[in-house]
């Protein structure tokens, strides 16, 4: 067990603080004990508490404390975690300090603008947030007030960083030459197939017995029974009605080992007999599709678009750096 790549996971979720993206609803309960509190770090002019930093720690080190872990092995663990908080915290209260010196705000219509764009992609009606809300412990004030916060992030974000982005013509286009892979064009594959079950207190001879089966059922369709006809007349899928037609798949959604019994077969081959999860089945490609290859021109919003993602996220990490080397931060122990 890796218990860093574990406690990375975890710290990794512990602060909704991801200021390119829409506010997540659910977030972290209140911590209910009473704490005595007293200063964990400082920074510049701003203290992190102790009931600050337990607030957000108590739930994961619960979470932590009920994994199938050794004591020193969920020690290490808490140790990890409790550091990427802290760590967070200062990276969340600097952030708020730039927000403060460059004087940015956020207006009323703007955090309802935010709210109602979350009601829509959730489906939400105004009772339907207020419940979510409720479970999680939070009034819509509460929710209100982060959505607050993190929109006055985003355009921190914007103002130091994304301002200051520009991708031309040159970057896409080498972008496009050095990844022809990704605009090859999509393969897709509309399937028929022909399955014979196999129970699961079948014998060894048995399972051979249905193999050969469909083994003299392949044969028959190789030469040249209708494969329709055979599947209506010997599969046990439930589409056997419809000739065992599955639809079109794109081929990455094809699962690895159909993928590799596909590559190389045209339009209107037959695999072999595979002995899969379902049972043993063939299947028959009705029609191979190959998607004509992107043009530079209608690719271009897709690179722009993930070159400036990366870009951002670079960026945003190299400011934050020396945002910290600029700062007066210490932790107390």
């Amino acid at each position: 067990m890796n218990i860093k790549k574990t406690a990375d996971c975890i710290g990794y979720c512990l602060i909704c603080f991801c200021l390119l993206s829409t506010p997540c609803l659910f977030t972290i309960k209140k911590a209910q004990a009473e704490i005595v509190d007293r200063i964990v770090a400082v920074v510049n002019d701003d203290i992190i508490s102790l009931f600050e930093l337990n607030s957000i720690f108590l739930p994961y080190a619960e979470k932590v404390k009920s994994l199938d872990y050794s004591p020193e092995q969920k020690k290490e663990m808490l140790f990890k975690v409790r550091e990427d908080i802290i760590n967070q915290l200062i990276d969340q209260k600097l952030t708020d300090q730039e927000i403060r010196q460059a004087r940015i705000s956020v207006s009323k219509a703007e955090i309802d603008n935010s709210i109602e764009r979350i009601k829509e992609s959730n489906y939400y009606t105004d009772e339907d947030l207020a419940a979510a809300l409720k479970r999680e412990g939070y009034t819509l004030e509460d929710y209100r007030e982060r959505l607050k916060e993190q929109i006055l992030r985003s355009k921190l974000v914007n103002l130091e960083v994304k301002s200051k982005i520009i991708i031309t013509k040159e970057d896409i286009k080498a972008y496009y030459d050095s990844h022809a892979e990704e605009f090859q064009g999509e393969k897709k594959y509309h399937l028929k197939n022909i399955l014979m079950t196999v129970p699961s207190f079948a014998s060894e001879q048995e399972k051979l017995d249905i193999k050969k089966r469909m083994e003299l059922i392949r044969e028959q369709i190789k030469a040249g029974k209708s494969f329709e006809a055979m599947a209506k007349k010997y599969s046990q899928s439930s589409l056997a009605s419809e000739g065992g037609d599955l639809g079109t798949f794109s081929y990455k959604d094809i699962a690895p080992k159909l993928q590799l019994v596909l590559d190389g077969l045209a339009q209107g081959d037959i695999t072999p007999v595979l002995d899969t999860e379902q049972g043993f089945q063939i299947f028959y490609i009705q029609e191979f599709i190959k998607e004509r290859k992107k043009t530079l021109q209608e690719a271009e919003p897709e690179i722009e678009e993930k070159l400036f993602n990366e870009i951002v996220n670079k960026k945003f990490k190299s400011w934050l750096s020396n945002l910290r080397n600029r700062s007066h931060i210490k932790i107390v122990r």
